[in-house]
């Protein structure tokens, strides 16, 4: 290798030092010596240059008489490559065969290896012998601590050089441990006997936003909040007593689900100093969790004919796509577009049977779309208006919800109308105010909460109301209402809290905030359908959609249409006429275009677990279908 003009300049500079110096690596190979180094020991060059082996220099040095007489040769060298090997840090003197005295001070490096220092001190010895001999008055005990001290100081400098290289050493792996624990996505922290942080990666504020960023010196309820503090203390007193564990917890504050490992710092076999602490955020996890959780539990064995529920489906998106329809008309009365909206509200509800029908042989399917709470909120004053008692008014406030946001309408609407309902009935003596109110929690949560003016929930209510079959209600009441608002609502990874109010009342639902993208570029479709009527309803949301249509009733007219240029999106049934399926028409069109299947089928039939895309469930209306063209689709 090249010598670079940085050794070369290296190189002089170690070779104007009237000391000898050698660096040997982990490997007792040579690394580094100079000019003193070679000549005070006579040693030929192979024997200076980078690479030579320690055990040859000691070897070399033995026979050479440089440790004195020796009896054993190959025993001697043995014995100092072993004492290297350990690379203890040393400082000793030694008169040469020669008759000049040298120091010999050793101290290990960080990387591996050590560096040795050879000073030649004959002159000083001469003259502590010299002062030894004319000095009477000083007593040869003085002069023995004198020298003494002097061999001590030069073994303490070479200790104090090697303690100096391994704190600097420490000081930057300390800060490259801390720079490294700050990168991390979670709080990593320590925290004394006394609940006091010790230690902290400054993360806790983006795990649970509201709390101190730099919480060092703190007692951890007021780093946290008293609340939360409460609720992890129990887990921090048991690793105290030596258990460790992992916990979750809700940061009320912010909505998010936290999960906290905490682990006892004990040294040994002696008492818990502290507790170390990881917390993350594990709300996205926990509402997914949720929601297969849920899934889990609708699985039943029997399977219900899916001919009726298709034929229904199909009906009801005609009656969507109709009703529709006339809702866009100009000119009709207001009593008519009352009575078209309550046909729209009850074929969508229709359309929930379905869901659940469907429910009993799989696992029910999502069906998130674009939703205007404003909007839905009013289709259920107008849906429970008949229904509330005179006496009984409703209200509904929304803040900051102003954007559609992706939610299944359908159970929530149904969740809804049922809490209105029970409120209702809470109510029917008295009667008084039903409030529907919703906003977002953070970034995390739509919360909507219904609340009345009743009496309020018993204590026994609040433990048991979210359980099947228990009611308040005695034969009055099947005990489904509000279980069922809790099983929709863990199904789309929410949560429902129960709590009375001084007023009366409350149910809180809590479901996850995702924003919807409602706008879509008009496209051309190619539009695969047997039913005539199926296929103008559907026809007609598209073009109301501004998008440009081209028509099939099966597989092989499909594929004939494919030639033609521009076609962006296939929308395709899955039971088409003929002995092809959707699924096939899709295998056929492989990744030429995007595919859409439609359906009725149920989401664990076998022929609709084929499908190599997106399937849309009907029945649908126009405002489902594009939110489904927009995307993101289930």
């Amino acid at each position: 290798m090249a010598e670079s003009a940085h050794d070369r300049l290296t190189q002089a500079g170690l070779n104007l030092i009237a000391q000898a110096l050698s660096i040997f690596d982990s490997d007792l190979r040579l690394a580094v010596s100079n000019a003193p180094y070679k000549e005070m020991f006579n040693l030929p060059d192979p024997l200076t240059q980078p690479g030579a082996s320690f055990e040859d220099t000691v070897h070399y040095l033995v026979q050479q008489g440089e440790y004195g007489p020796v009896d054993d040769i190959e025993a001697a060298v043995r014995d100092r490559v072993e004492t290297a090997r350990a690379f203890a840090p040393h400082y000793m003197e030694r008169t040469r065969a020669n008759g000049r005295t040298i120091s010999v001070e050793g101290a290990p490096l960080p990387q591996g290896g050590w560096i040795t220092v050879y000073t030649d001190i004959t002159e000083i010895k001469r003259q502590e012998a010299l002062l030894r001999a004319r000095s009477e008055e000083l007593s040869e005990q003085v002069l023995d601590h004198a020298e003494a001290l002097g061999a001590a100081n030069r073994a303490l400098g070479a200790t104090n050089a090697a303690l100096q290289e391994t704190q600097r050493q420490l000081t930057i792996t300390e800060a490259r441990t801390r720079q490294v624990t700050e990168m991390m996505p979670a709080h990593i922290a320590h925290m004394d006997r006394n609940f006091v942080y010790t230690f902290s990666n400054r993360k806790l504020s983006s795990v649970m936003p509201g709390s101190h960023a730099d919480v060092v010196g703190q007692e951890a309820s007021d780093a946290l909040g008293a609340a939360t503090f409460a609720k992890i203390r129990p887990a921090f007193e048991r690793a105290l007593d030596g258990e460790a564990s992992v916990i979750e917890i809700t940061h009320d504050p912010s909505g998010r689900r936290i999960r906290i490992a905490l682990t006892p710092d004990r040294i040994g076999t002696g008492p818990v100093g502290g507790v170390f602490i990881l917390s993350t955020d594990v709300t996205d996890e926990a509402q997914a969790r949720a929601a297969l959780a849920q899934t889990a539990k609708r699985e039943l064995a029997a399977k219900l004919s899916s001919g009726l529920a298709h034929d229904f489906a199909n009906l009801l998106t005609i009656i969507l796509g109709l009703q529709g329809r006339l809702e866009r008309m100009e000119g009709l009365p207001e009593d008519a577009q009352d009575a078209i909206r309550a046909t729209l509200g009850a074929a969508r509800r229709g359309g929930t049977l379905l869901d659940r029908l469907a429910a009993i042989s799989g696992p029910r399917e999502l069906r998130p779309q674009a939703v205007a709470l404003a909007d839905l909120f009013d289709d259920l004053a107008a849906m429970a208006g008949p229904t509330l008692r005179e006496a009984v008014r409703l209200e509904i406030a929304i803040d900051g919800l102003d954007s559609p946001v992706l939610l299944d309408p359908g159970p929530l609407q149904d969740s809804i109308l049922n809490l209105i309902l029970n409120a209702n009935d809470a109510m029917r003596d008295t009667g008084g105010c039903i409030r529907i109110a919703a906003h977002p929690v953070r970034d995390t949560w739509v919360e909507i909460s219904v609340s009345d003016e009743g009496p309020g929930f018993s204590p026994t209510a609040l433990s048991h109301a979210l359980d099947p079959f228990f009611t308040t209600k005695g034969s009055e009441g099947s005990g489904l209402g509000l279980s069922m608002v809790y099983d929709q609502t863990k199904l789309a990874g929410g949560t429902v809290r129960l709590t009375n109010t001084p007023e009366g009342a409350r149910v809180t639902l809590r479901l996850p905030l995702r924003p919807a993208a409602v706008s879509t570029t008009p496209m051309l479709v190619l539009l695969v359908e047997d039913d005539e009527d199926i296929r103008t309803t559907t026809r007609d949301m598209l073009r109301a959609m501004d998008h440009t249509i081209i028509e099939a009733r099966n597989v092989t007219e499909a594929l004939a249409l494919m030639a033609l240029p521009d076609i962006n999106l296939v929308l395709s049934d899955i039971q088409l006429a003929g002995s092809r399926t959707g699924v096939d028409l899709a295998h056929a069109i492989g990744d030429q275009v995007p595919v859409i299947l439609m359906t009725s089928l149920p989401p664990g039939d076998a022929l609709r677990l084929a499908a190599p895309c997106p399937v849309i469930q009907k029945p649908f209306d126009a405002a489902h279908l594009g939110a489904f063209l927009a995307g993101p689709r289930p």
